[in-house]
């Protein structure tokens, strides 16, 4: 009985020393480390297979497919090893990307450490592991910081299931974009949480935000409105201090932002504006058409056009040659972005239909027709993943395919946090108002991600091209249930409605009230 009671007594002891060393940001960061150095980097290993793109990230860096079958194994299998170039690289740059950065810090490291011959993709997979762990730390700490620990774990567990599911992390092991959209993703949701929060240093947290936005932006040519959106929405952040130092520091940076996402808009070369415009029209405003010659007349084009709807860019033998000077005179110079954009606004019928195209592939993080694991493995060709992919099967299988479910969410959200901000805005604290900003933002982000890849490109390959709507809906729901578990959900902190109320009936202190509590 004794002894029963002295086992007792120290894990109690345990859990105390525990919860007063490990935080819940330390948990969730923990936990995703181990949880993705598992999956990447203990056999069989996890990664996602070629579709035919990794060419355009990997020759301008030095880099070549080294296995004869290569070829046979895209889609199916993922590659870890490549070849790096010995003698002069001939190969220009194909694509203008901050992934650039990433692929040369992984090749340094790579040849410091492992071969000056042979790449490892498991290299760039560690640097992308490291990042997550900090950002998925920032973003806990955030909506952790001065809460009840009992609660702080259950956000951090939450952290884990959905931030660590092998349906992101997998990318780490691929050269797509997708893993730099991830990784920015969380650091400007959370350095932006953490100003509001009051939380660490704001010139370090600006900085953060600036740097992750940049990346973001710069890292593929379809996001190119996050710049611009995030400059717009973020005006707010001039009024979070009165120092003249930071707002003219935060209004460069804005403004460098906003010419950011402009610029990489117009490097988008003349091959992938092709691609685009062909699949926006065979793919995309053809394929919601049961008379596709008379949607043709109404760009001027030809009708005997009609012949490539659900056509795709690439295929061996084509009806037409995509690259003829032909096509280029009398198909791609009839449209364009806006021009789209205008038929399906005064089509609405069109623009239902598209829009439950692409609510259908929204909510899903994985690709469906890559394989994850080396043919080396012995799994079948094109096999994913169960290993910790539990959230992202949830999160397929359960979620309304249909863009109305989308639009309940937005207003669903937006509701539970309007009472905490219009709090903040009688008070007229700016630094409370930057939660619902940052919400609107990362929800304008999704639609943008959304838009873009249906009149873009139409629904070719919709999975990948929404990418930025399945993390910003993570993100923002995340934030909703801990706001929730931690009482913060309809205010900003347990003072804001009391306050508001004493300002309504000239009894508070009113601003001066809730900046003294704006860090709880």
């Amino acid at each position: 009985m004794t002894t029963e009671k002295s086992i007792k007594e120290r894990l109690r002891l345990g859990f105390l020393l525990a919860g007063r060393y490990v935080s819940p940001a330390l948990l969730a960061a923990l936990g995703v480390l181990l949880i993705t150095g598992f999956a990447l980097f203990v056999p069989p290993y996890i990664g996602v297979a070629d579709n035919g793109d990794f060419f355009r990230s990997i020759y301008s860096e030095g880099l070549y497919f080294n296995l004869p079958d290569y070829d046979s194994q895209r889609f199916g299998y993922f590659v870890k090893q490549y070849g790096i170039y010995q003698y002069f690289n001939e190969n220009g740059t194909t694509i203008v990307s901050s992934q650039s950065l990433f692929i040369k810090a992984a090749l340094l490291l790579n040849q410091l450490l492992f071969s000056s011959v042979v790449f490892d993709i498991r290299f760039q997979a560690l640097l992308f592991t490291l990042l997550l762990t900090a950002a998925v730390y920032l973003l806990v700490e955030a909506l952790t910081w001065k809460i009840a620990r009992k609660h702080g774990y259950l956000i951090a567990l939450l952290a884990i299931f959905m931030f660590g599911d092998t349906g992101y992390t997998a990318y780490f092991s691929s050269f797509f974009g997708e893993s730099i959209v991830y990784v920015m993703m969380l650091f400007v949701f959370a350095s932006w949480l953490l100003m509001y929060r009051k939380r660490y240093n704001d010139y370090a947290l600006l900085a953060l935000f600036v740097i992750s936005t940049l990346i973001l932006t710069t890292s593929k040519q379809q996001n190119a409105p996050v710049g611009m959106i995030v400059a717009c929405m973020a005006v707010v952040l001039l009024w979070v201090r009165k120092e003249k130092l930071f707002r003219l520091i935060t209004a460069g940076s804005l403004v460098l932002l906003f010419v950011s996402g402009v610029a990489t808009y117009a490097m988008i070369s003349k091959e992938f504006v092709n691609i685009n415009q062909y699949h926006a029209m065979t793919r995309g405003v053809l394929m919601q058409t049961a008379n596709p010659e008379n949607t043709l007349k109404s760009f001027e084009i030809d009708k005997q056009y009609a012949i490539l709807k659900g056509s795709i860019f690439y295929e061996p033998y084509a009806t037409v040659d995509v690259n003829s000077p032909m096509l280029e005179k009398d198909f791609y110079s009839r449209y364009g972005f806006v021009s789209i954009l205008a038929y399906y606004v005064t089509h609405p019928d069109k623009l239902h239909s598209i829009l439950n195209v692409a609510a259908k592939d929204a909510f899903t993080i994985r690709p469906t027709a890559m394989g994850n694991y080396e043919a080396s493995a012995g799994k079948p060709f094109g096999t994913h993943a169960d290993f910790f992919s539990g959230y992202s099967v949830m999160k397929k299988g359960l979620s309304p395919k249909t863009y109305g479910f989308i639009v309940i969410w937005i207003v669903v959200i937006v509701g539970l946090y309007m009472p905490s901000f219009v709090a903040a805005f009688r008070a007229r604290d700016p630094r409370l108002a930057q939660r619902l900003l940052l919400i609107v933002t990362m929800i304008f982000i999704g639609l943008a991600g959304i838009l873009v890849s249906i009149i873009g490109a139409g629904d070719a390959d919709l999975a990948k091209h929404e990418f930025l709507f399945t993390v910003a809906f993570d993100l923002v729901t995340f934030m909703a249930i801990a706001d929730g578990l931690s009482r913060r959900l309809m205010r900003n902190h347990e003072y804001a409605a009391d306050e508001a109320d004493k300002i309504r009936t000239g009894t508070g202190k009113g601003g001066n009230a809730l900046a003294q509590h704006s860090s709880l």
